[in-house]
């Protein structure tokens, strides 16, 4: 009951979340909903960091499921998503299932999501890609070697990483659509054009995503620093022991997160004359 009950807590907040957001679509609101998913990426980066790699948990002969061919993480994110869709998860166009297929109705009573987005953001959906680039890239450089056994355990802090990874990148939407809504006359030609290189390059600005790199960095130091009750209010920690190697993240965020996002923003874009 405990589990289902977070669910409506948490639909209950992605709703007004969202309402939020769409009375208010600016590139202000989008970039400051952008930097406080900084804060829940990094957090669940710390937290799945708790774990070592857990490898049986991505080993596809490791879980004999009757019905069932995949590894126990799979397993586990599908039997989630089922659950989450009927508590209408997958009804905010902020989340993006990962098996999306077959998945059960919402029964919740419906909230009526004002349409912010072109409906051509409904087909957009990379998650393939976050799942490859999660497991077969980002956790080996920061989920240290080793096997405890606690699979299901590392199965839903991977869970978490891969929700706020995807939300971010798809995110990617409607910082396209605030974009074009702000100078549709600099993204039409190209839109017409079906021009993905020049779309990229009104899309990238070098300064801002350094500025990201930064941030995030910074994020993972402060939040997963080992706090001493013997230090001072001024003294730092020097040793520079931390939870998760602030490179990690800031490499997370310039190899993938800011790349695959703009990735969304160009497909969106693509279809937003259609």
């Amino acid at each position: 009951m405990l589990e289902i009950g977070s669910l409506f807590v948490f639909l209950f907040l992605s709703m007004e979340r969202e309402a939020e957001l769409v009375c208010d679509l600016t590139l202000d609101s989008v970039r400051k909903s952008l930097i406080r998913q900084e804060d829940t990426i990094v957090f669940c980066i710390i937290e799945r960091a708790k774990y070592p790699l857990n490898s049986p948990a991505y080993n596809q002969s490791y879980a004999s499921i009757p019905g069932f061919s995949g590894s126990l993480l799979e397993y586990i994110v599908r039997q989630t998503e089922k659950l989450q869709a009927t508590a209408g998860r997958y009804e905010n166009p902020e989340e993006h299932a990962f098996f999306p297929d077959n998945l059960p109705s919402s029964l919740v009573p419906p909230w009526n999501y004002p349409q912010v987005l072109h409906p051509a953001a409904n087909s957009i959906n990379i998650n393939k890609m976050i799942w490859d680039m999660y497991c077969n890239q980002l956790l080996p450089l920061f989920a240290n070697e080793g096997d405890d056994g606690n699979y299901a355990s590392t199965a839903t802090s991977d869970i978490d990483c891969l929700q706020a990874l995807s939300r971010r990148i798809h995110y990617g939407k409607f910082v396209a659509e605030v974009k074009f809504r702000d100078a549709p006359h600099d993204y039409e030609p190209a839109i017409r054009a079906q021009d993905k290189d020049a779309l990229m390059k009104l899309l990238t600005f070098e300064n801002v995503e350094e500025m990201v790199r930064r941030r995030v960095a910074k994020k993972a130091m402060v939040f997963g620093q080992e706090v001493n009750l013997n230090l001072s209010n001024d003294d730092v920690d020097c040793q520079g022991k931390y939870k998760v190697d602030p490179s990690v993240v800031s490499r997370l965020y310039v190899d993938w997160v800011m790349p695959l996002t703009k990735l969304v923003q160009v497909e969106y874009l693509l279809r937003r004359l259609d």
